[in-house]
């Protein structure tokens, strides 16, 4: 293997270390997106809870927006449930976007590799052709042999490039689908939560 990673030239250096980039942001994504970190399953009847129990002052509100993103966005409309119903569910909203931007992040640059993993491999293939061409123009075609280990080992940074490009691909949609399916579930939570809060909905 290591020998493989040797004969695709000095462009295989970019590819590995976008894989190894891409590594690293996978595992960290898994490890911050798990659900019981981002919805915790007993944090909205706490605060509903709390609400009744008129315990939400200023420190149990920034213990509420520390503990979790969806905390982070219930603290936000509890911070301004003085003001009405119309007012709680901006600042609600406010909140989700900055909560969308942390949690997507690093699939910027997930999205990127993804982009030009293939297209690095595609210009060591290009720079390996262009060198095998020019050996031909200098010393004539010689054994059809040589010239097909020249073109395989051309060939080495595309297929290494698609080896990174694919799976980067996968994981980037896989993660911004999730990141939706969160955000659409803590507005709605949130949006529960004020309609108990109001009378217009039965404790749930």
């Amino acid at each position: 293997m290591f020998e493989i990673l040797i004969s695709g030239g000095w462009m295989m250096l970019p590819i590995i270390s976008c894989s190894i980039l891409a590594m690293a942001i996978v595992v960290e994504r898994f490890w911050s997106l798990q659900k019981a970190k981002i919805l915790p399953p007993k944090l909205v009847p706490q605060v509903l809870k709390m609400s009744r129990e008129n315990k939400l002052d200023e420190a149990m509100l920034w213990r509420l927006r520390m503990s979790s993103p969806l905390g982070t966005i219930l603290s936000a409309g509890l911070a301004n449930r003085h003001h009405g119903r119309d007012v709680m569910k901006e600042c609600i909203e406010e909140s989700a976007q900055r909560v969308v931007h942390d949690l997507e992040r690093f699939l910027n640059t997930l999205g990127t590799i993804a982009t030009i993993g293939p297209l690095l491999g595609l210009l060591g293939t290009v720079f390996g052709m262009i060198d095998i061409f020019s050996s031909l123009m200098q010393h004539g075609s010689g054994d059809p042999s040589v010239l097909a280990g020249g073109i395989s080992v051309a060939l080495i940074t595309t297929a290494a490039g698609l080896t990174v490009g694919i799976p980067s691909l996968i994981f980037h949609r896989y993660f911004e689908r999730l990141v939706d399916e969160y955000v659409v579930e803590m507005e709605s939570e949130a949006l529960k939560l004020i309609d108990v809060m109001y009378g217009d909905r039965e404790a749930f």
